[in-house]
């Protein structure tokens, strides 16, 4: 291999987002000048995010037309239209893995393995975070990436590329490694603890939390709002069934079941289903996982799914296989509704309504890795929406919540 280039930031951002592009959007490739502005602008995907005009974008891929680095072409159709394509990839000789790594580093800098599995999902499908490291692991020893030293707070290392120094993130003038969110914490001694980790704590807390949560939705006009918009997609002329994943002790399962929805609840604690089932009979709760949802059976899938801050407790790195786990029994036009807290923050909770709980980890999402997610899973016409929290109710984090239809 020849050796690597050393690329400024703009330079970075500009091969990043048409490697990105190439992929994600083949149809639209090679960009035009006005395209790729917009791709290193975009907000989602990228740190820090950019604002580029589009004087600067043509003189960053003159220079790296002049290094060999890229092409310009002129459109092959249509108007004859000056267009952008990557040279990177043939330059380094890379495979489609880590193509996809290299391609998310650009953008979004040093990332833990269990990250870039989950921001790699539209370029390149690994199977599991093995996987991936065993292909950093690869690059590694080309000289392409390089593992960074593990620092506090963090449950992985994170892995950098060595094609010149990563930009600093917006409002830092220098980065604080300490301070970076690890989104993998849950899974520390692994998925299986996490999980019993989430029984026991919802176990010890079952009755003090239905107590608390009980009449949460009055003082809540959006959700309320969104929860109706799902009555109606569910008892109109091709509705049907209804699950709420994840439901606790079952109120927005009973709230959908007021509106004359067949609607059902299943959660992962045998306590909170028994506190759904004393306080709303005649409502059906079962035990059970949610990434191992069934189809109904009087139906042939479900007309929506509902994960109503059920994916609080999951690793990034898990979102795509449980996402994917709900998508799967949906019936044609059904939905997904995903509701999380907000933010870039993982909180530990060792007690809970004055009781002493097992640790167990709250982790704010990334909105946009979420809806990018969902897209990924297959879901038309997402829709998103973001709030803040409501103080004088307690809540400290925001909230977003997605939509998505199965085509």
């Amino acid at each position: 291999m020849t050796d690597l280039p050393v690329l400024d930031a703009e330079e970075q951002r500009v091969l990043g987002a048409l490697l990105e592009k190439q992929r994600a959007v083949p149809a639209s490739y090679p960009l035009t000048l006005g395209a790729l502005r917009t791709a290193c602008n975009q907000t989602s995907s990228r740190d820090p995010v950019a604002d580029y005009d589009e004087q600067t974008v043509e003189q960053v891929a003159r220079r790296l037309k002049d290094r060999g680095l890229l092409r310009i072409v002129w459109s092959a159709t249509g108007r004859r239209t000056l267009k952008y394509h990557q040279a990177l990839a043939e330059v380094l000789e890379l495979e489609e893995d880590e193509r996809a790594l290299l391609t998310v580093l650009l953008l979004r800098g040093p990332q833990a393995p269990g990250e870039l599995r989950t921001r790699t999902e539209r370029l390149h499908e690994f199977a599991d975070r093995a996987e991936v490291e065993a292909c950093l692991a690869r690059m590694a020893e080309r000289g392409l990436v390089v593992q960074q030293p593990r620092q506090a707070g963090q449950h992985d290392p994170r892995w950098a590329h060595l094609l010149g120094d990563a930009p600093a993130p917006v409002g830092a003038a220098v980065a604080d490694p300490a301070s970076a969110v690890d989104r993998e914490t849950p899974l520390a001694d692994g998925a299986a603890a996490r999980d019993d980790r989430v029984r026991a704590t919802y176990g010890a807390v079952a009755a003090t939390y239905a107590e608390r949560f009980a009449d949460e939705l009055d003082g809540q006009p959006f959700e309320r709002w969104l929860l109706d918009r799902v009555a109606a997609h569910a008892t109109g002329a091709d509705g049907g069934p209804v699950v709420e994943v994840g439901c606790g002790p079952g109120r927005v399962t009973a709230y959908l079941a007021a509106a004359g929805v067949d609607a059902r609840g299943l959660d992962l604690t045998p306590e909170m289903v028994e506190q759904a089932r004393a306080l709303h009979p005649g409502v059906r709760y079962d035990v059970g996982d949610l990434r191992r949802l069934m189809r109904p059976e009087n139906a042939t899938g479900w007309r929506a799914v509902l994960a109503w801050y059920s994916l609080i407790h999951l690793a990034e790195s898990e979102l795509p296989d449980a996402l994917a786990a709900l998508v799967r029994p949906l019936d044609t036009d059904g939905w997904l509704v995903v509701a999380v807290q907000a933010g870039a923050g993982v909180r530990r909770m060792t007690s809970w309504f004055d009781a002493e709980v097992p640790p167990l980890d709250f982790v704010q999402h990334d909105p946009a890795t979420v809806v990018a997610l969902v897209e990924a899973a297959g879901l038309a016409d997402v829709e998103w929406y973001h709030r803040g929290p409501f103080t004088a109710r307690g809540e400290t984090t925001s909230r977003l919540y997605v939509v998505g239809r199965k085509a």
